[in-house]
């Protein structure tokens, strides 16, 4: 099976339910992903920091034990890791409050030789972060030219639009070198002030072959050069939706991995993955569903 390299930002989420602490567990958007695909089975190795202290070690430790390489992981002595705090409102949707240094960020250490043979996931502003830059680029224009499969989540944060300016290049680069990019109505509206999906997908279309465009608990829509195709979401009621648009992710890419060949096939495993992990309190797909994938 091939091998899918996660390249993001690494927190220590801590969920709040009526202003009360719930539960706390390493994740990151790329990163949740891979511990979900990791647990599913799939090779897997994260390119991403942490600190150099026990929420460090425990990162780690949780990567191993989900099945992912901690062979890129990149610490620095001295070093702290990043917190994030999730607050569930009344409908357990969260609102975040973020506790790091993206001016700190460094990715120096060991890095991957990726091939044709991976898959290669990326995003947030891990992805675009002006102080990394160079060594992501590198790395995502390297994974294109050696013929990888690039899967790109912009996943914009309304705390970062003072950035646009600075990163919407880096933003629009991503898309070129992506085989695939989900974005949501959300990450449109604040990138391009447009909140149409038509006007959406003409905008960013010069650059970006395959949007796959969410839209919280609405419609998904993916188009391409030749057509746009319209999948309904099923309504589920939920205990958190920390994670959800993540294992959308990594959902379609496991359906993709196990020989789905069309958007409708993947977006239906993809859903899967999303309604699972929004019925718990955490941010990766449950011991049952792993049950199911591998009696499927």
């Amino acid at each position: 099976m091939k091998r899918v390299i996660g390249i993001g930002e690494t927190v220590l989420d801590i969920l709040f339910k009526n202003d009360q602490p719930q539960k706390a567990v390493p994740g990151g958007s790329t990163f949740n992903s891979i511990v979900s695909l990791g647990r599913a089975g799939v090779p897997c190795t994260m390119i991403t920091e942490v600190g150099d202290d026990h929420i460090g070690d425990m990162t780690c430790r949780f990567l191993a034990s989900n099945g992912v390489s901690t062979d890129f992981v990149c610490r620095h002595p001295g070093t702290k890791s990043h917190v994030t705090l999730a607050f569930l409102d009344e409908q357990n949707d969260a609102q975040y409050a973020f506790y790091k240094d993206h001016a700190s960020a460094a990715l120096d250490g060991k890095l991957p030789t990726i091939t044709r043979n991976d898959v290669v996931l990326f995003g947030s502003f891990f992805a675009i972060n002006p102080v990394i830059r160079p060594a992501v680029a590198k790395l995502l224009r390297d994974a294109c030219e050696a013929g990888a499969f690039l899967y790109y989540d912009i996943n914009f944060r309304k705390s970062h639009v003072r950035d646009i300016p600075r990163v919407i290049a880096n933003i629009e680069e991503n898309m070129r070198l992506a085989s695939i990019v989900r974005g949501s109505m959300e990450d449109f509206g604040y990138l391009y002030d447009l909140h149409d999906a038509e006007q959406i997908y003409a905008r960013v279309r010069p650059f970006c072959a395959t949007l796959i465009l969410t839209n919280g608990a609405q419609t998904i829509r993916v188009f391409t050069p030749d057509a746009s195709e319209t999948y309904p979401v099923q309504p589920i009621p939920t205990v958190s939706t920390v994670g959800a648009g993540d294992n959308f992710n990594a959902g379609y890419i496991y359906a993709m991995l196990h020989g789905a060949d069309t958007h409708a096939d993947r977006i239906v495993m993809a859903q899967r993955w999303s309604q699972d992990v929004c019925r718990q309190i955490g941010n990766n797909i449950s011991d049952e569903l792993i049950a199911w994938l591998i009696s499927a």
